[in-house]
């Protein structure tokens, strides 16, 4: 069988450079107390590792490059294929709390993939003894993949069969009947014959697309018409719109998603979504007037959709993805009032403009020529400062609401970081998992060097949302990061402290 990239899988390959790596990281902390004798080897994991390798095309397959990028690359069975490679271990140094885990990560986060084998690698973190809401003796398992292999929903699925959905070590998902067909390397001469009629050929395809496409296009320009100018804004200049650094910081935080359906019935018609967005306004809020660099116009969020059709799992790699762009209305003081100017947004967003917009230029982008989407990715990744989409990403991805195991280990929670780009400079990922939800901010040192401070400021978004909220009990929710959680006085000598040039960082 010959597998192709296609050119939304290829542009991520593409954009990457040594400042702008595009994988994606994501890291469980589970609790061998459920395993049998109560611990988990590592080489228990390598051996559960490997009894799932046929259930996901991703493990075994590399790519292979047309030469001169003349055609989109191939994937193809690595003939040397190494699991003890791709999956490595380390202890936390003392104390082994959040912030020496943190740090770990962000310094994981921050080296390249091996494009020459598969791209993905699996780091087994011992040693999380003083870290609050989590078990002592606990480890973390973070799963590095390259984003031309998958985007949020394949690799949830890729995650999935991983998975146990109990301590005997039940698969989460049926996996017998999964089968990865070979994957041949197509050799230099069969490429060369494919990337001249793949050339020739992408013009016409591309004008099929954008005549196919024509209705949407002109109702899309009459949406824009007759659309209130008052409705549109200029997205404002941050300290999250600079080139990024090779340089990464993490941080993150835990709620209960009980609370999210909770605050979500302030607005009706408001969706989980959207309170996550309202979270994010408001740290983001809290954050910039600390800093005394909140603009008058709202910040913009770029949302990623998933654009597979619902009840269809095909092949769990690759992107298929289309994404909006939301104000998500920081100009806003009440917390109530900016989530319902949020889910006004959304809602109009979704149904006509920048939806619609992206999911045309998603079509049109799988017939541009591997050339040219070359030169585009490499132009996006060098021109941060030049016009501005969005000032932040922020990724909503949904997972299992059920306990999930590994090894015999009991999954505890679950957290995600995330590629940034030239120009946007911050990502935060909220996956959620068993009745939790968690935010995982992705940044650079440069900025932002007072990252516990942000994630700070997102607790008491969202505890000024959850006091909004009648009738309902005090929350009860246990965060990973507890014991960072701040009260009004000392959050106001923070305050004094980051305006007198002072760092509350994570590292």
């Amino acid at each position: 069988m010959l597998k192709q990239l296609k050119a939304q899988d290829a542009a991520f390959l593409y954009m990457e450079t040594k400042d702008n790596l595009t994988h994606v990281t994501g890291f469980g902390i589970y609790d061998p107390a459920t395993a049998p004798g109560g611990h988990v080897r590592f080489k228990d994991i390598i051996a559960h590792v490997e009894s799932r390798l046929h259930a996901s095309p991703i493990f075994k397959r590399r790519l292979v490059h047309v030469p001169f990028e003349l055609d989109y690359p191939y994937w193809a069975d690595d003939p040397n294929f190494d699991l003890e490679y791709h999956i490595r271990h380390a202890g936390l140094p003392k104390p082994g709390d959040w912030r020496q885990l943190c740090i770990h990560m962000a310094r994981y986060h921050s080296m390249p993939l091996d494009m020459n084998r598969p791209p993905w690698e699996m780091y087994i973190v011992e040693g999380l003894d003083n870290v609050d809401g989590v078990p002592p003796g606990s480890f973390a398992v973070v799963t590095k993949i390259h984003h031309v292999a998958v985007d949020g929903a394949s690799a949830m699925r890729f995650f999935s069969a991983m998975a146990d959905s109990d301590a005997n070590g039940t698969p989460a998902i049926d996996i017998s009947a999964i089968e990865t067909p070979a994957c041949e390397n197509p050799g230099f001469p069969r490429t060369l014959g494919r990337a001249v009629v793949n050339n020739m050929t992408s013009p016409v395809r591309m004008a099929k697309t954008i005549i196919r496409s024509s209705p949407m296009i002109v109702d899309a320009v009459k949406k824009a018409l007759v659309t209130d100018d008052t409705d549109s804004h200029e997205i404002p200049d941050t300290r999250f719109n600079r080139d990024v650094s090779p340089h990464k910081m993490y941080d993150g935080t835990l709620f209960r998603l009980a609370d999210f359906k909770e605050i979500r019935q302030l607005v009706p018609g408001a969706t989980i979504n959207d309170v996550v967005l309202a979270i994010c306004a408001g740290g983001l809020r809290r954050y910039l007037e600390a800093h005394d660099e909140l603009p008058e116009e709202p910040l913009v969020a770029w949302v990623p959709i998933n654009a597979r059709a619902k009840g269809k799992s095909g092949d769990a790699s690759g992107n298929n993805i289309t994404a909006m762009t939301a104000a998500i209305h920081t100009d806003i003081a009440d917390p109530v009032a900016r989530l319902k100017a949020i889910k006004k947004t959304t809602q109009e967003t979704k149904e006509a403009k920048s939806g619609v917009s992206a999911r045309l230029m998603t079509d049109i982008s799988q017939h541009v020529p591997s050339a040219t989407q070359v030169l585009a990715a490499r132009l996006i990744t060098r021109v941060g400062t030049g016009p501005r989409v969005c000032n932040l990403f922020v990724s909503n991805v949904p997972g299992p609401q059920v306990p999930m195991f590994l090894a015999g280990a009991k999954q505890v929670s679950n957290y995600g970081m995330a590629p940034l780009n030239n120009g946007m400079g911050l990502f935060i990922a909220t996956p959620s998992y068993n009745g939790n939800m968690t935010f995982g901010v992705t940044s650079t040192r440069e900025i932002l060097p007072d990252i516990a401070f942000f994630v700070d400021c997102l607790d008491e978004a969202f505890d000024e949302l959850m006091n909004a909220t009648k009738d309902i009990k005090p929350s009860t929710q246990t965060r990973t990061r507890s014991a960072k959680k701040t009260g009004k006085v000392e959050r106001e000598s923070k305050v004094q402290e980051v305006r007198t040039g002072g760092a509350h960082g994570a590292s």
